[in-house]
């Protein structure tokens, strides 16, 4: 039986055995001018669903800038009483508010990454006047979604059709609260990269000064590493003959950190990612040895919850379809997942390229129209000239580097995705090196170069993929895109779409196959060290992938 949402802690990175989930049924209205607290007339929504989808129960478009009140009771365990309590929210598009007992606890922007909120003192305190809060208390998420182009956006767009999707609003990612001490762990960093062949891991515990972490049976003390104020400890592991971590064998070492009466859970593995030049060749290496990542394209789309799939375990069955058919690296195409998403590839082995999820506008012609033609080098200096845009981008691209930092499957970050919203590429390339140099980074992927980049990076549809390495790794970052529509599971509405249509599955699977023999592996030996083909499944009008859009149906049975 599939795990429900509730049943599924979720940030795997930080367990603590003590939480309690908030999703399922919330009452859910519109906000009218004047109106405090929840409106007389509301309906029932299924969290973590957003509105729009099927799964939500909700099921309607939601019009830009309405505003969406989501509420629900909650009740504080007795044993929780006297210890701090966070409450979690995965993600919210695209602006929330936080109402507690009525009072106002905290804010956010953007509708991709995570935030928590320390309520404690929002509780309302109980009848008897001694301090201690009641057990039965209100919560209420005020949302805005305008589809708001200085934010991340992605794929959404309010006419949706083609390669553009439903938009999502509201709360799509779960909700939990937990209880800690006063001073307790908030975060860990975990750095392998300096001498990870080598069996050394660095881990810095932020929110505590000192404690214990245990592993394998032995314990390991934390030293206080407070900079600047910020409370924190770091301890150094020496693993004797590490086992490094690939997608072949996905190898994870488990441990604990007990401090400051807080317990958590997480994990680590070991592994290296450099580019040397492998028999004439620049490549990227894994571990050392040169490593082809054969990719799909991964829109994390899905028919009855859009942006939510119906259980947590969609995502290992999506990534263990795609190893199937001998792919180890998934392209998160402009989303940010849910951390179990991430946790799943870490557990099962597959490398994971993650885009940055863009913002400003998109422009048909210049970003579309003028590379077809060719033109495909430009100067990006003063191109999204906004100010506020450009904050945002790059600031979200620090809270996703920040995020997802230790998760080794994530190998590769996508930076801008053919030029929707890019600017000055070379000096993103530098602020993402310095905050993370450990990852492969693709500045500009497909088209519209500059001078900074870790990789060549193209995308092919319309001709024969002929491509010359340089000075840098090769990645076709995008190619395939071949459509075949299987009429019973077509969830499209206005035009069917694809780059190339195959009337059955055995044409779909020849020609996929011939693609791969004839273009992709000769490439290989020209120095190729990646190709995302587009793409693992159907979406809405879409229907390119290799999976349909409800995940029941695969539509070939190999690629080679």
């Amino acid at each position: 039986m599939a795990r429900d949402w509730r049943e599924t802690y979720p940030r795997p990175q930080l367990v603590r055995d003590e939480w309690l989930s908030l999703d399922g049924e919330w009452s859910f209205g519109r906000k009218y001018e004047d109106e405090a607290g929840m409106p007389a007339k509301t309906a029932v929504i299924n969290v973590p669903f957003c509105p729009e989808s099927k799964l939500s129960g909700v099921n309607r478009r939601i019009i830009p800038d309405e505003v969406l009140l989501y509420g629900r009771k909650f009740e504080v365990p007795q044993e929780w009483q006297g210890r701090r309590l966070i409450i979690h929210f995965g993600a919210v598009d695209q602006t929330a508010k936080v109402y507690v007992d009525g009072r106002y606890a905290g804010s956010h922007e953007g509708g991709y990454l995570p935030f928590s909120l320390d309520i404690t003192d929002k509780l309302r305190k109980n009848k008897d006047g001694d301090g201690s809060a009641d057990t039965v208390h209100s919560l209420i998420v005020e949302v805005r979604d305008s589809l708001d182009h200085k934010y991340p956006w992605g794929k959404q767009k309010a006419r949706n059709g083609g390669m553009w999707y439903t938009p999502v609003s509201g709360i799509w990612q779960s909700v939990w609260m937990e209880p800690v001490s006063e001073e307790h762990v908030t975060s860990l960093n975990i750095d392998t990269r300096i001498e990870a062949e080598a069996g050394v891991v660095e881990i810095t515990v932020y929110g505590i000064t000192s404690g214990v972490l245990e592993m394998d049976g032995k314990e390991y003390h934390l030293s206080d590493s407070s900079v600047e104020g910020r409370s924190s400890a770091t301890v150094r592991v020496d693993v004797d003959d590490p086992h490094m971590w690939s997608p072949e064998d996905p190898y994870l070492y488990d441990f604990t950190i007990t401090g400051a009466s807080d317990r958590v859970r997480s994990y680590f593995a070991f592994r290296t990612l450099t580019i040397e030049w492998k028999g004439g060749y620049p490549r990227l290496c894994l571990n050392g040895e040169p490593y082809f990542f054969n990719g799909v394209l991964d829109q994390g789309y899905w028919h009855d919850g859009i942006y939510t799939p119906s259980s947590p375990d969609k995502y290992a069955e999506d990534i263990l379809a795609m190893k199937s058919l001998g792919y180890n690296t998934l392209r998160k195409h402009i989303k940010i997942e849910p951390e179990i998403f991430y946790y799943e590839c870490d557990r099962l082995g597959m490398a994971v390229f993650q885009d940055m999820v863009n913002n400003s506008d998109y422009s048909f012609f210049h970003d579309t129209v003028l590379p077809t033609i060719g033109v495909k080098k430009v100067d990006d200096k003063n191109l999204h000239s906004d100010l506020m845009s450009r904050r945002i981008f790059l600031e979200n691209m620090e809270g996703t580097v920040r995020h997802l930092y230790n998760h080794p499957s994530v190998c590769y970050w996508t930076i801008f995705n053919e030029g929707w919203g890019q600017f000055d590429a070379d000096a993103a390339y530098d602020r993402l090196k310095d905050l993370d140099g450990s990852r492969f980074i693709d500045s500009t992927s497909g088209w519209f170069w500059q001078s900074k980049s870790d990789v060549d990076s193209y995308h092919v549809y319309f001709r024969k993929a002929d491509l010359q390495t340089g000075n840098r790794p090769l990645v076709l970052s995008e190619f395939g895109g071949y459509a075949c529509k299987l009429p019973a599971y077509y969830y499209g509405g206005r035009m069917e779409y694809g780059y190339r249509k195959c009337p059955d599955t055995a044409t779909l699977e020849r020609d996929i196959q011939r693609l791969y023999r004839e273009e992709i592996e000769p490439l290989k030996d020209r120095g190729l060290s990646a190709a995302i083909y587009t793409q693992l499944s159907d979406v809405e009008d879409e229907t390119n992938g290799l999976l349909t859009y409800d995940r029941e149906v695969q539509k070939v049975s190999s690629i080679l």
